[in-house]
């Protein structure tokens, strides 16, 4: 038995049993433990009508040994042989840390060989490697990790959505059976983000025992969360392979994707914020201040013009807006979403002079300048599909499904990927360019590469390798993952990248839900969060400016909207909002993300300095309530002993419900200690639906 430790979490892996088995994966045991007696004491009894074993769940759960649930490997040689391995274990190496354990098996029958890998830092991290030790190939249907949760885990809570409208929860009961969600999309998705969360009866945002799991991996995804008809649980997930995607050659491998998980003893907030803690831990995340930008999408669509791209920067740079993005209709042909779509090289038609003019404009402001590309997609309408029609990824002797216009560049294609990276390579040597928005706006659709085999597994780790070796060339540069909104967003891809476009959708009561979901994975710095126009694109509901950038505040602020064309009290409010968003973004982009329980009708979340010195909290009344009262917001999770002053963060323009007379504290402040805070908190004013209120915490 082998223990790993972060303080907090313990996990006792078993080493003894083949794939490998976590015991425990929860509270710390104690310094003492004998894990001898972890083993024995959850050594289970064989029923009848049962074989005469236990099958474990271990982390790549065997069907040979008589595991009635999901196999972790699924694959066959030639004539359906070797479908059924069981393997034996061979060694076990800890580093000197305690941090990381591998474990290797074989099955000498099979002639397969298994590593699993296990991770503890701020969360698990997990992930397999098969080899092919014969002399014949070996198919891989499935390769999966499994992660054994408490038996008292009997709720779950996962996500759904659609475009503009992503991170949806969806809780329910678990008492028996599975929850399969399985995506084959090519991308992260909308639909079905690879993130699921299981808890004690009752668990919420700061109380029960809660274990999560991710999938870090970009493409299509297989999640599954699973009890057995003997009471145990396991979540489980890895990729969807389409059929003969992964075939290993004799001497060859497969890595898994990693799964990253998080385990809390006090809820889903202290589960969420170690998600958080890994990504800030990642080599590349961003380490300066987020700039506010702005982007051209809503102000301009395709209607590109230099004389009045530049008005635009003249008036984002007057409201403190510190990057440019120039939006899609830059290049080629692309007046349009028909067109053009692939020549990656100026528009001489709309751009005679080139982008240097109008990049030099925005830096001569102080701005930086950014741009959007969508490398991975081709217009039918294009030079370079009429030129390589066989660079596409699709089916050959079929007519392929359109999306958007379009269909998917297949980078596994070295010729293609090849002319994205001289492309894109030139673009980012010859411009001032600081920050790339790299879109992906469909699906894979019978994705074959040109021999007709499916082609999504080996497009997925070209794009990586695409955006490492641009990286490479140009390591000053920042990239954004957006693709369509948020159908791309994991702990994989932000390897990779500083930002995500968290949704297409700008309408700040959708933005609620949509922000708070995504919270359980990523942390604000990285959370694209605009503020719209006030009419929504995607919904067509007006909203208020103060409603609007209180929404947008909690995440890397930008605005889209045509900022030439605001009211003096529209300009004066979103300068302000602007600065600020600067003064507190320090805390906003560092602190711990604290979410807290409400009504439906309401929605209440912020962040607290790791210290516990500061913080700052937004109450949003969503819709009306039956009461036109909301009840005191109770902030718990800070120093009980110290003393906070609260004081109302106001944005101009704010306008409160039906009240003759509103709270007090309002315009006069109070102190009140964390305990009091937690116990009754303070009460909001009455509200109107689709407004918002801001706090500020400091210890006095």
């Amino acid at each position: 038995m082998i223990r790993l430790s972060n303080g907090g979490t313990d996990v006792l892996v078993d080493v003894t049993t083949g794939a490998p088995t976590i015991v425990h994966w929860g509270a710390s045991l104690g310094a003492e433990v004998d894990l001898a007696s972890v083993l024995l004491s959850l050594s289970r009894p064989i029923v009848h009508g049962t074989v005469d074993s236990v099958a474990p769940v271990s982390t790549v759960p065997e069907h040979a040994l008589g595991f009635t649930g999901r196999p972790g490997l699924l694959g066959r040689r030639g004539g359906g042989l070797a479908w059924a391995p069981q393997f034996s274990a061979v060694s076990h190496h800890l580093s000197s840390d305690s941090k990381r354990l591998s474990v290797d098996a074989i099955d000498a029958v099979a002639e397969l060989g298994l590593n699993v890998t296990f991770l503890l830092d701020d969360v698990l991290h997990v992930w397999a490697t098969l080899t092919n030790t014969g002399d014949r190939r070996y198919s891989v249907d499935e390769l999966t990790i499994t992660l054994p949760v408490a038996e008292h885990a009997s709720e779950l809570l996962s996500f759904e959505g659609r475009w503009s409208r992503e991170f949806h929860p969806m809780r329910g009961d678990w008492s028996s059976g599975s929850l399969l969600a399985e995506n084959r999309r090519g991308r992260t998705s909308h639909e079905s983000p690879p993130m699921l969360f299981t808890g004690e009866r009752g668990f919420d945002e700061w109380n029960g025992e809660v274990w999560g799991a991710h999938l870090a991996w970009s493409g299509n995804h297989t999640m599954l969360a699973e009890r057995l008809a003997d009471g145990r649980r396991y979540l489980q997930g890895g990729e969807l392979l389409h059929p003969g995607e992964v075939v290993i050659e004799p001497g060859q491998t497969y890595t898994t994707p990693r799964v990253i998980a998080a385990y809390s003893p006090h809820g889903l907030n202290i589960a969420t914020q170690a998600f958080h803690r890994s990504l800030r831990a990642l080599p590349n995340h961003p380490s300066t201040p987020r700039p506010v930008l702005l982007n051209t999408w809503e102000a301009i669509y395709f209607q590109h013009d230099t004389d009045k791209l530049k008005s635009l920067a003249d008036a984002a740079a007057d409201l403190g807006i510190e990057r440019f993005v120039l939006d899609d209709g830059w290049f080629g042909s692309r007046r349009d979403d028909t067109k053009g779509l692939g020549d990656w090289w100026v528009s001489d038609v709309v751009y005679p002079a080139g982008l240097t003019p109008l990049i030099a404009h925005v830096t001569n402001l102080g701005m930086d300048f950014g741009i959007w590309v969508e490398p991975e997609m081709v217009n039918p309408d294009s030079d370079v599909f009429r030129a390589h029609p066989d660079w596409v990824l699709a089916t050959p002797g079929y007519e392929p499904v359109l999306g958007r216009q379009q269909l998917v560049l297949n980078l596994a294609n070295s010729a293609a990927f090849g002319f994205i990276v001289g492309c894109l390579n030139r673009l980012l040597s010859d411009h001032d360019i600081s920050y790339v928005k790299w879109d992906m706006n469909r699906d894979h659709v019978q994705g074959s590469n040109q021999k007709g085999a499916a082609g999504t597994h080996a497009q997925t780790t070209a794009l990586y390798q695409l955006l490492d070796e641009l990286r490479r060339l140009h390591p000053n540069v920042e990239f954004e993952s957006c693709a369509s909104g948020g159908a791309r967003i994991d702990h994989e891809i932000l390897k990779r990248t500083e930002r995500v476009w968290t949704s297409d959708c700008n309408d700040a009561l959708e933005r609620q839900t949509i922000q708070r979901g995504a919270s359980m994975l990523i942390p604000p710095e990285i959370m694209g969060a605009h503020i719209g126009p006030t009419r929504a694109h995607t919904t067509g509901r007006t909203q208020s400016l103060s409603f609007r950038a209180a929404t947008a505040m909690f995440g890397h602020l930008g605005v889209e909207w045509n900022v030439t064309k605001l009211t003096d009290e529209e300009r004066t409010v979103l300068k302000a909002v602007i600065a600020m968003h600067k003064e507190h973004r320090e805390l906003l982009h560092s602190g711990n993300v604290v979410r807290f329980d409400t009504d439906p009708a309401y929605n209440a979340h912020g962040v607290y300095a790791a210290d516990q010195s500061e913080g700052i909290v937004a109450f949003a009344q969503l819709t009306t309530a039956s009461s036109l009262t909301p009840p005191p917001l109770r902030l718990p999770g800070l120093d009980h002993a110290a003393t906070y002053r609260i004081d109302h963060l106001r944005i101009p323009g704010e306008r409160w419900g039906p009240a003759r007379v509103q709270p007090t504290w309002l315009v006069s402040g109070v102190e009140l200690t964390g305990r009091q805070l937690a116990a009754h908190g303070v009460q909001p004013p009455t509200m109107h639906p689709e407004s918002a209120l801001l706090l500020k915490l400091t210890r006095v």
